[in-house]
């Protein structure tokens, strides 16, 4: 098989993969930017390998011109969230976007398979625009805790080492594993709003500090050096007792003598 046909098979695939990263990466900055907490935790993706969609292509007897219709997942989007409720919430937003087309579901939460393995798939449309125009593909998305995430990677690496003939000592211990992932999901779900009030707090804090911070490196210009150096020394006592409440006020004033300076500036131009 020619390379360039692979090449042009595959370049729509990583097309979609980049701008998927980046739209769910903005998700992410989105929530926590606003202070909210954020049920995707982080986001990766990949394009398969020759390697693989050849491995796949010869186990299911699949011709190189059926590739797009019979492999799902030449794209892959792996969401990772910290608790098991999140991942609903994950594919809701899935669903609520105009961009993504869901059109299969695989619910391996619910319905794990033998070897232990746990996550939820989904199968969407995406569309990509390419120099020959508009095409729409097929990509799989993987969502699941960071737990499960741990357990998968270690399973394929196994499955890869022993070629999908895994001893079975080992199989056990990762079904003992598997059900260690499950009891360690429900412990953090049980603790889920404390964990989260703690990460909302260190967002919003945070934010505040970044745009106090933001708004003294813009005083630079304006304010003399000596003023410039109190209002850094009142920042860092604030900033020790640690307390949300304090720094947002104190963020008040520094924009009230923020905008001050800003309209001396404009009086001192006219």
């Amino acid at each position: 098989m020619e390379i360039q046909l692979w090449k042009d098979l595959l370049e729509p695939y990583h097309i979609a993969v980049e701008e998927l990263l980046i739209k769910f990466q903005y998700l992410i900055r989105e929530y926590r930017g606003k202070g909210m907490y954020s049920p995707i935790e982080e986001v990766n993706g990949r394009v398969k390998k020759i390697s693989s969609i050849l491995e796949k292509m010869h186990k299911k007897k699949i011709e190189f011109e059926d590739i797009e219709n019979k492999i799902d997942d030449l794209a892959g989007i792996r969401i990772i969230c910290q608790f098991v409720e999140d991942i609903d919430s994950v594919v809701n937003i899935i669903k609520n976007r105009s961009d993504m087309e869901i059109i299969k579901e695989k619910d391996y939460l619910n319905n794990p398979k033998k070897s232990g393995y746990r996550s939820y798939h989904l199968i969407i449309k995406y569309n990509v625009i390419t120099l020959n125009g508009t095409k729409s593909i097929n990509v799989e998305i993987q969502i699941r805790t960071l737990a499960m995430n741990f357990w998968a990677t270690i399973e394929h690496s196994l499955q890869y080492k022993y070629k999908h003939n895994m001893p079975l000592h080992i199989r056990e211990r990762l079904n003992g594993a598997a059900a260690a992932v499950i009891a360690l999901d429900k412990e953090m779900s049980s603790v889920r709003d404390e964990i989260m009030d703690s990460q909302n707090s260190f967002q919003i804090k945070a934010q505040v500090v970044a745009e106090i911070l933001n708004t003294i490196q813009n005083l630079y210009s304006a304010a003399n050096k000596r003023e410039i150096i109190k209002i850094q020394d009142e920042f860092y006592k604030v900033y020790k007792t640690g307390e949300v409440d304090e720094l947002e006020k104190f963020g008040k004033e520094l924009d009230i003598i923020a905008e001050g300076y800003m309209a001396q500036g404009l009086e001192n131009n006219e």
